[in-house]
Parts: C-alpha cells; structure tokens; sequence
C-alpha cells in the first residue's frame, strides 16, 4: 500500500526533534557509537521526552492565554518550533550530564547505581585528573608533562603533552624549543597521573588547555622537579616532596 507523502512528512516532523537530540549527544560527548538501530532507538526515546514536554508546553501557555493573556494561536508550525528548542535545550542538558558525571554522583551517593556518565573508565579518570602525567610508551620509554589534550579511547588518538621531559635512569631529561609533543594512544602502554599540592585554577577545571603551554601555574615542573628523580628500579618517583629550599633554584 503506498504511503501518501503527507503522512511521511508529518512522521519525519513528529520524530525530527529526538534526532536533533541525540545528534547534539553524540556530537558533545565521547559516548561509544551504537549501531544504527540503537540509535535510532536512542532517538525514539528522546522524541518521546521531547514531545511530552511540548504538550506540556502547551498545556501551560493555553491557560496563560486563558487567563487573558494571549500570546498568539497554537498552531503546527509553533508545535514545530517549540520541539525543535526543546530538542536543542535537551541535548545541550545531556550532554552535560554525561560529561560531568553530576546525574550519575547523585544516583550513587542514593545507591541507585555504581556506574559512572563516562564512556570509558580512560575517559572517566582522564577528565577529572588535572594534573601532570607520565606515559609509559613502548620500547619502555617514559614522557613526563601536561596532557593538553587526550585522545577519548585508548585505541585511537593522540595524547597532546605539552612542557614535556623524558624520564631516563639519570633522570629527567627536558626538550628545550619543544613546544608540545603528539603521542599515539596505541603506543601508551600506562598513565601515571602526579600528585598535586595545589588545586586547579578556574581555567583549567574542565581538564583541558585552550593552547600547550598554558598549564596551571600551581603545578609547574619547578613545583614538583624533585620528584622526578628515578629509583633504582627506573621508576618515577611520587611527585609530592617538598618545595625547595630558599638558597635553591626553583626552574
């Protein structure tokens, strides 16, 4: 039987907002691509959501215009509209929650769940560790500095390590006119992630650097220099010893 091509223009309007919804989500957070029909499931679940608020939308502005203050006629096209902003708002919210973990940390603290809004437990710890890191890369090999940026899954991407040092038996070993250096995730075979003593400054609290050498000021290398003196074993030490002295030179 043929659909006639009114009613297929008016499903495509009714389930468009979900697909505005879960675009954004993607588009805004590391979350794992599903298969298209889980998608396309995901996006069913947000045209549900998002209609349900557009009735309810209406609901409160006919009594507003009720009580004699008229805004205008409900009418498809404002039904359009108002689906397509709510669908915008909802996934901007989402996509907020699921990069800040804030839904999941009240669930847990009520004991509803033990997981987390991180894709991935690399992506989880990633993000809310400000601080300096050591990669431990193939060919045992060891790179100290601040993680500009980092790649959302430890098989594909690039770590962007700015202020960065080699870590040798000797000790650490700077790259002098080096502004940052690009890591393949796939060579990283550890992270450590240095103690700090200070917190984060408020630029620095989403995790993340607009440029490479831009690192908070409460965690440079001079800061924790000491702490990069290697043990017998060839492994870094903890980088929380304390700060140096007044006759000794801080870099």
């Amino acid at each position: 039987m043929d659909i006639p091509s009114q009613t297929i223009i008016d499903v495509l309007t009714y389930l468009l907002p979900g697909f505005i919804t879960a675009a954004l989500v993607y588009s805004l957070t590391p979350a794992v691509r599903l298969i298209p029909f889980e998608r396309v499931v995901q996006a069913l679940i947000y045209t549900i959501i998002v209609q349900s608020l557009v009735i309810t939308t209406r609901t409160l502005l006919l009594k507003v215009g009720s009580s004699g203050h008229t805004l205008g006629a409900w009418t498809p096209d404002v039904a359009l509209i108002w689906s397509v902003i709510i669908a915008i708002a909802l996934g901007l919210l989402a996509a907020w929650a699921a990069n800040t973990d804030c839904l999941h940390a009240v669930l847990r603290k009520a004991r509803i769940t033990c997981q987390t809004s991180f894709a991935t437990e690399w992506y989880g710890a990633l993000s809310q560790d400000h601080g300096y890191v050591v990669l431990h890369l193939k060919g045992e090999r060891r790179l100290y500095g601040w993680p500009a940026e980092w790649p959302s899954s430890p098989e594909k991407g690039h770590f962007v390590v700015s202020q960065a040092e080699w870590l040798t038996d000797a000790g650490a070993v700077a790259l002098a006119g080096v502004r940052g250096i690009l890591v393949r995730a796939e060579d990283v075979e550890m992270v450590e992630m240095m103690e700090r003593t200070d917190n984060p400054t408020e630029e620095n609290a989403n995790g993340r650097q607009e440029g490479t050498d831009t690192a908070p000021a409460t965690a440079r290398p001079g800061r924790i220099r000491e702490g990069l003196k290697t043990s017998g074993t060839g492994s870094p030490a903890q980088a929380t010893s304390a700060p140096a002295s007044a006759g000794e030179e801080v870099m």
